[in-house]
């Protein structure tokens, strides 16, 4: 929806941060220390007004320096420009820089280019953090490493920022062949809902929109390769047979990058930085980008579909783009149950008192602090795009982990181990007596039952508890025969 919006943002963040208070200068700092606290990122443009860099200059000369929390600094000439689309017209901006030759920034690997990611979308810093770091933690390949990072532009403190491996291909990033064969090998696709840019390549298969990733420039051979691939895929998806399908897609990494959308809930799901490649014969799902409107952080005005995001429960990726067709075959929502109880407990640990969020939040909060005070940046309500901000850090970290909390138990409802129940106990003390009947009697009158159980309490499973389940219970205990099982150990539908 981001893309979507570009066109009239500009104007609409103009009279929305005039009205909160949004519009900020970011002040000017003492230049990084020898050994910082976090790792620091400085910027110095060749011309020094990369303060007023916009995104249609594209790249521009620096020279750029990474200091770690030990001293070592490495760095040297580069290229940087604005990075993001609605992002890129907002005041804190988010950067892509090159250097000249490869670097191993911060451990994460040698490689030229590097993104430093704003996420002023976000009150708390924190939710593209937190998404790809479950998407690390389910064991989606290529999964970006990042570091929070404090940033300096020509001299001023911009604030924290997350400094990550940018979606791309390379050895080091997204491991795929996209030259042999005469480039009809392996290609990296993009979800693209309406977004039309200069020099990039779109493509529709059965009415789903993509950009070309990898190779960027596809040649006209490439690209009737790539488009014939996908749409052999989408006829695969579309028919419903196991076999075929998994001839062609990789159904784990699906069922992984399904969860972990499903869970944060991303606005962008249907529309942008959803992410598919294609590597020795198969199509894989991600990697994970861009969690800035997610897990609660949406505009309920914008759309219904934003009212259904905001949501802690409900399913809101299962009719959109391949997943359309998958969620429709029991077989895939099994595979996604059974990836959900082998990583349940990251997804509860997210936002417990002292889990994911609160944990990365103590370790980050003086470079967090600063953004907010030295940075002078302010939360901020940016129309049809992210949730109107509380007024304070505390009261936006505890949206976010309450979210988050109540999101993790509405999925374990959903994708977790099935209960098993014996019918007719209603009360759920382990056995049937009459106090399983005397429990349905005080319900239907309408008084209060200490512990109830409706499904158990259906002693005819008829589905509905009423009065004849009180008689059956009766009739089980005076050992009269029945035609309907009750007293049997049931499991629940997940």
């Amino acid at each position: 929806m981001k893309r979507f919006l570009a066109a009239v943002l500009c104007a609409v963040i103009l009279l929305t941060t005039l009205s909160a208070g949004g519009l900020s200068v970011a002040a000017a700092s003492d230049e990084p220390t020898e050994k910082p606290e976090f790792p620091h990122v400085t910027i110095v443009t060749d011309s020094g007004e990369g303060l007023k860099l916009q995104k249609e200059d594209g790249y521009v000369g620096a020279t750029v320096t990474v200091t770690d929390t030990d001293g070592a600094t490495l760095g040297g000439q580069a290229s940087v420009k604005i990075r993001g689309n609605s992002t890129s017209r907002l005041n804190k901006k988010s950067y892509t820089f090159k250097f000249d030759s490869k670097q191993n920034v911060l451990g994460m690997g040698k490689a030229k280019k590097w993104a430093l990611v704003a996420s002023m979308f976000d009150p708390t810093l924190l939710r593209n953090y937190v998404g790809i770091h479950t998407a690390a933690e389910l064991g989606l390949d290529f999964t970006s490493q990042q570091r929070i990072v404090e940033v300096w532009v020509d001299g001023s403190y911009r604030g924290c920022y997350s400094l990550l491996e940018p979606i791309q291909e390379g050895k080091e990033r997204v491991d795929i062949d996209i030259e042999s064969n005469d480039g009809m090998n392996d290609f990296m696709i993009e979800r693209e809902r309406n977004r039309v840019e200069a020099d990039a390549t779109y493509f529709t298969t059965n009415g789903i929109r993509f950009v070309c990733s990898e190779p960027k420039e596809p040649s006209e051979e490439q690209l009737a390769y790539i488009q014939s691939t996908m749409d052999d895929i989408v006829n695969r998806l579309k028919s419903g047979d196991r076999d075929r399908i998994e001839e062609k897609v990789d159904l784990d990494s699906f069922a992984e990058y399904y969860l972990l959308n499903e869970f944060v809930k991303t606005v962008d799901f249907d529309y942008s930085s959803v992410f598919f490649y294609y590597k020795g014969g198969k199509l894989y799902a991600g990697p994970a980008w861009d969690y800035d409107l997610s897990m609660g952080n949406m505009d309920t005005n914008a759309s219904a579909a934003y009212v259904e995001a905001a949501k802690t429960d409900g399913l809101y990726c299962n009719t959109m783009h391949f997943y359309k067709w998958l969620c429709q075959y029991d077989w895939f929502t099994d595979r996604v149950k059974t990836v959900y109880r082998d990583h349940a407990d990251c997804f509860h640990d997210i936002g417990a008192q002292g889990g994911m969020i609160d944990r990365l939040y103590q370790e980050h909060k003086g470079a967090i602090d600063r953004n907010f005070t030295t940075a002078g940046w302010r939360f901020t309500h940016y129309a049809n795009l992210n949730k109107q901000p509380f007024s304070t850090y505390d009261e936006n970290l505890a949206f976010f982990k309450s979210w988050c909390a109540d999101r993790a138990a509405w999925l374990e409802e959903t994708f977790g181990e099935p209960e098993e129940y014996l019918v007719g106990d209603a009360n759920g003390d382990g056995r049937v007596d009459i106090l399983d009947a005397t429990a349905i009697q005080r319900k239907l009158a309408v008084y209060t039952v200490a512990s109830f159980d409706a499904e158990a309490a259906d002693a005819d499973e008829d589905g509905s508890v009423t009065v004849y389940d009180v008689t059956m219970i009766r009739l089980y205990l005076a050992a009269f025969p029945l035609d309907t099982a009750v007293n049997t150990i049931k499991t629940r539908k997940a």
